[in-house]
């Protein structure tokens, strides 16, 4: 995503520029919330406070500056202050504190934000199946009774829509090298 004429809009603090950056973040903002606390509600919340950072912070933002990078640092540590608020105060060690952050180095949000990008980009039955089951983890009946479908139909739309996140996600995974000449395979066996 070319995010320079959307990092231009917002950097001039108009209330478009936000909405158009609310609108292109929003989700993956929430799936950072929703990967570090495990809990929908509290990740829609840390989203909110995120969003609420973000415009009071405006003036901070440079335009020079990866937008995605500035928003996804503040969506983290919306997301950590809520964590640490419902632990009822700081981690009492520092093991804790780094299972709270652990894996959200920049190439973890990367995946997250890319993640969020291919779910969005199913069509929309498809999509809304895939958010009830990994966001909300309602089982394929759950999701039948929340959308008033047989179960069949979301089993079949839950398989389409991982063969297409397969597909467009296919760059996030270790692709296997060849063996050079003279190399024996894995497994032993020519």
């Amino acid at each position: 995503m070319d995010e320079t004429p959307l990092a231009g809009a917002f950097a001039e603090g108009h209330e478009e520029g936000f909405a158009a950056v609310y609108a292109a973040f929003r989700g993956p903002v929430f799936g950072l919330a929703i990967t570090i606390l495990a809990d929908p509600g509290l990740a829609e919340e840390a989203a909110q406070q995120a969003f609420i950072g973000l415009w009071r912070n405006r003036d901070r933002f440079d335009p020079q500056r990866s937008l995605a990078a500035w928003i996804f640092g503040i969506a983290r540590k919306a997301a950590i202050d809520v964590y640490r608020r419902e632990r009822r105060g700081p981690a009492t060690t520092a093991q804790e504190a780094d299972i709270a952050v652990e894996g959200l180095s920049a190439e973890r949000l990367w995946e997250v934000w890319e993640v969020r990008r291919a779910v969005e980009g199913l069509p929309p039955d498809e999509a809304a199946i895939v958010r009830l089951a990994h966001y909300y983890q309602l089982t394929h009946g759950e999701i039948a009774e929340h959308l008033g479908i047989p179960v069949g139909t979301v089993k079949s739309r839950s398989h389409r829509a991982h063969r297409r996140l397969a597909g467009t996600l296919s760059h996030l995974f270790d692709e296997p090298q060849p063996a050079t000449a003279g190399e024996v395979p894995a497994g032993g066996h020519r």
